[in-house]
């Protein structure tokens, strides 16, 4: 049926009627649960209702509906309560009551029924009816609801499927992938026993329906396909049984992970700073590049997808053309850093924590999709358009806040979880299937949202857009950051926590991380030494730095590492002609000079301290260095330069991801709505007294304005029909109060406001009869 062609005086016209009824506040709740019915402007409370009964309006209002919600419209439905073309019989709200109340709370069906009438899908107070599309959205088979239920339970369909062969299995296979129906010859009564189809009926894991056809029950279906078992029968949600932990136990794992998760963020970065990923002609991230990734940092290749999918939600990774340039040409773009990593990188760790979890929450992508197979199987890349989901961020914070309903520290194991989903929004069970909840719990405790399987006080706090609550929550759970190192004898420094910041980046100067978690071990070399010197470090302050921060006495070996790499360090210079070499030293420039090396530098002598070469002055550094020997860089100043590369970038673009979502209309943008909708209606129920129509013409021109004029000095009020500047055609009641200058200001009588409407838009005018 579609409500815009049926004959008016039934249903219809009933939900126009009592949506005249609902108070402003009613009609804008019913415009934020329903957006679609305000766009474009419905003209009266006759196209609102139309629009309310179309079908497609219908199906997007009863997402959120939940399995009790669904069998009253069922109950409605099946007691001929909805108009199906013809007059409907309302159901009395006792009657519902007396079908329902013996297996749910007379209040809970009072405080359904006006969720349904909220959404315009029941309306009434006494005598209730039904939209009539509503009935095409339930989620079962109609009559489930209101039928005594013969259908096996979910354990009982688990034990039948183990029971039987795989020929059966085979066929139950086959009809919960094309449909429930199918047909064959031995449904017919007297079909040996024996036969499949027989056995399946015989444990009703079948439902014959004639002598040539059967029907896979729809549990039976979702068990097969591995969704949630929805069940019309239960109209009391689940209340599973939460599991206990303290809340300080709970944000102390999730400070255990975000550590790992800003180490490895940063390691990925850093990786792909150095050598960019080319990008897949599709887009993506490809096998080898991540697989080449997770080689160099240590990182699992499963968590480098998940991270890298949330540092490109984050725009902290993006493709592009780097700057500079890779060396390899062999792809138009690369997945490398942006310009705001480095910012991200030198802010606390609270903060960046914040912008990672956020980026997650919001991505309209599942990475736990990576590595699957599509329609043509083949696996989804990392970072490719086929990971993108539109109900992603839907379904992401439908679990989250299952899971804040628990109290603090407390958690639902992940079948809890999809059992009351399933009962809250039977007709998005697909999307809570149990991998996919599992798989999404597994990434919020990655993120260090989850602890323990239970939602970080952070977590909560960013679940409900507060950033600062959740980045001061999460500083409160991270250790503080220690300022002291302990040197051991071996040349190992173990960092017992996070250092401060400038300490940590003064001691990842002049050691490698050898280990990391909660303490972190680093590892002293000649090359990490010679790193600091190149950084422009001294020897002096190398010491210092282990003095100053070590708890353990800095052993000798140390000092004489530090003493003697930096007694060779900078004897020879290298600076930039291209590039110049050059040493105080004489003999050891000669040395140089005749070491198999010059010849692949070209090192020519100018002088007998002094040689140049064309090659770059990193290329110089680094084959002298292989040839043994300690040069410093240098420039024109001579004074040391730290020459460390410091990776390719993507500039950083504006709008590089689109919103997941449009942005819904305020509260007082709706209430505007309501008003003009208001004035529609009155309009349209004003009965017109002397009417001029304008037809463009001189005279017709000044026929309008005539009566405009008459009806401002005797201070009656028009029916005007006005084209807006969009073309959206309008009829409203007003009462004018000025016409010149090509101009009417009339006040409007349901806002209580002057409005001005140009002459030549106004379409028609009549008096209206008071």
């Amino acid at each position: 049926m579609t409500t815009t062609d049926s004959a008016p005086g039934s249903a219809e016209i009933a939900l126009a009627d009592w949506l005249t009824t609902r108070t402003d506040g009613d009609l804008v709740a019913l415009l934020q649960l329903r957006p679609d019915l305000a766009v474009p402007l419905p003209g009266s409370m006759a196209v609102l209702a139309a629009r309310a009964e179309q079908r497609a309006s219908v199906l997007r209002a009863t997402d959120e509906l939940d399995t009790l919600d669904f069998a009253i419209v069922e109950t409605l439905a099946v007691q001929g309560a909805s108009y199906p073309g013809r007059a409907a019989t309302p159901l009395s709200r006792a009657r519902l009551h007396e079908l329902l109340g013996d297996r749910v709370p007379i209040a809970d069906i009072d405080a359904a029924v006006a969720r349904l009438a909220a959404r315009a899908l029941v309306w009434g107070e006494d005598e209730l009816l039904l939209t009539a599309t509503a009935k095409d959205a339930l989620p079962w088979p109609l009559g489930s609801t209101t039928e005594i239920p013969d259908a096996l339970t979910e354990p009982e369909i688990r034990a039948a499927l183990d029971d039987i062969g795989s020929a059966e299995r085979a066929l139950l296979d086959k009809l919960a992938t094309t449909g429930p129906r199918g047909r064959t010859r031995d449904a017919a009564p007297g079909t040996a026993p024996d036969r499949p189809i027989q056995r399946l009926l015989a444990n009703r894991l079948l439902h014959w329906v004639d002598e040539e056809t059967v029907e896979l029950p729809p549990s039976v279906g979702q068990v097969l396909r591995r969704e949630p078992v929805t069940d019309p029968h239960a109209l009391v949600s689940p209340r599973p049984k939460p599991q206990r932990h303290t809340a300080a136990d709970v944000n102390a794992a999730a400070a255990g992970e975000v550590g790992e998760l800003l180490r490895h963020c940063g390691d990925i970065l850093e990786v792909l700073g150095q050598t960019p990923a080319p990008a897949l002609r599709s887009g993506g991230l490809g096998v080898r590049e991540l697989r080449r990734v997770a080689k160099q940092t240590g990182v699992d290749e499963t968590r480098v997808g998940l991270l890298a999918e949330v540092l490109s939600a984050a725009r902290l990774l993006d493709k592009g053309i780097p700057e500079p340039p890779p060396d390899s040409e062999a792809a138009d773009e690369f997945w490398a850093p942006t310009g705001s990593t480095d910012g991200w990188l030198d802010g606390p760790a609270a903060r960046r924590w914040v912008v990672l979890a956020h980026a997650w929450l919001e991505l309209d992508r599942f990475p736990w999709m990576i590595g699957l197979r599509d329609a043509n199987d083949k696996p989804l890349a990392a970072l490719s358009l086929e990971l993108r989901t539109a109900h992603a961020v839907r379904d992401r914070r439908a679990i989250l806040t299952l899971l804040a309903e628990c109290p603090a520290g407390s958690s639902y194991t992940p079948a809890d979880l999809t059992r009351v989903l399933t009962w809250r929004q039977p007709r998005w069970r697909r999307h809570f299937r149990l991998e996919a909840v599992e798989q999404t719990l597994t990434e919020a405790a990655a993120l260090g949202i989850v602890g323990r399987g239970a939602l970080t006080s952070a977590g909560r706090a960013l679940l409900h857009d507060a950033l600062g609550d959740a980045e001061a929550e999460m500083e409160s759970a991270l250790p503080e950051p220690v300022d002291h190192v302990l040197v051991q004898a071996d040349l190992t420094v173990i960092a017992p926590g996070p250092l401060m910041p400038e300490l940590q980046s003064r001691i990842a100067l002049v050691a490698d991380v050898e280990s990391a978690g909660a303490a972190t071990v680093y590892r002293i070399s000649d090359a990490s030494v010679r790193r600091a010197l190149d950084a422009g470090l001294t020897a002096a302050e190398l010491h210092q730095l282990f003095t100053a921060h070590s708890r353990t006495p800095v052993p000798q070996s140390l000092s004489y590492l530090i003493d003697d790499v930096a007694r060779r360090h900078g004897r020879l210079r290298a600076g930039m002609a291209q590039s110049f070499v050059r040493s105080e030293d004489p003999a050891l420039l000669a040395e140089v000079l005749t070491a198999p090396v010059a010849d692949r530098l070209a090192l020519r002598a100018v002088a007998p301290t002094v040689a140049i070469s064309q090659a770059p002055l990193a290329e110089v550094l680094e084959l002298l260095r292989g040839a043994g020997f300690s040069p410093a860089g240098e420039d024109s100043s001579g004074t040391i330069v730290d020459l460390r590369p410091r990776g390719a970038r993507i500039p950083l673009r504006t709008n590089t991801r689109q919103s997941w979502r449009p942005t819904p209309p305020n509260t007082e943008q709706l209430q505007l709505l309501v008003a003009e909708l208001r004035a529609g209606e009155k309009a349209a129920r004003s009965r017109p007294g002397q009417t001029v129509r304008s037809d463009g013409t001189r005279t017709g021109t000044a026929a309008t304005l005539a009566l405009l004029q008459l009806a401002a000095r005797v201070r009656r009020p028009v029916h005007i029909g006005y084209v807006d500047a969009q073309g959206i055609a309008t009829q409203r009641i007003v009462e004018p109060l000025k016409v010149s200058g090509g101009q009417l200001d009339a006040l409007d009588p349901v806002t209580g406001a002057v409005r001005h409407f140009t002459l030549h838009r106004i379409a028609s005018v009549a008096l209206v009869d008071q």
